[in-house]
């Protein structure tokens, strides 16, 4: 079970170290796309959120800071979700579909996440030790 958990673990963290490497790798169109979407200083946020997603994404895989990490990835899901990913307000009905996906994403991903807090600590094969 350790070793599912292990690889579980290594893919999750894997997503979100991704996610953190797209922030900088895209950041101009990106900056364009959170400037669109009315977010405040948008270069800083998308910069900003790569590194949380960067910390998130290393907390998961290596299994140090979890709490911390986790706590991270749902700040950064919860506001990201309300700011970009707020379908509600789209009149196009393609571009609120898309928006309404991601949302849900989104919160099922903040969902899995809480549910991770209620794992002992440290985590099985986890750098951090006892």
């Amino acid at each position: 079970m350790n070793i599912a958990f292990l690889i579980g673990r290594i893919i999750l963290g894997a997503y979100w170290l991704m996610a953190g490497f797209n922030h900088f790798k895209d950041l101009n169109a990106m900056s364009e796309y959170a400037k669109a979407k009315a977010t405040p200083s948008p270069r800083l946020a998308v910069a900003g959120t790569g590194v949380i997603l960067l910390a998130g994404g290393l907390s998961m895989l290596l299994g140090v800071y979890t709490k911390v990490g986790i706590a991270l990835l749902v700040i950064f899901l919860v506001a990201v979700s309300f700011q970009i990913h707020s379908y509600w307000k789209m009149d196009d009905p393609q571009m609120r579909q898309t928006d309404m996906i991601n949302f849900m994403k989104n919160m099922a991903l903040v969902g899995a996440l809480l549910m991770l807090l209620l794992l002992p600590q440290p985590w099985p094969m986890s750098l951090r030790m006892r």
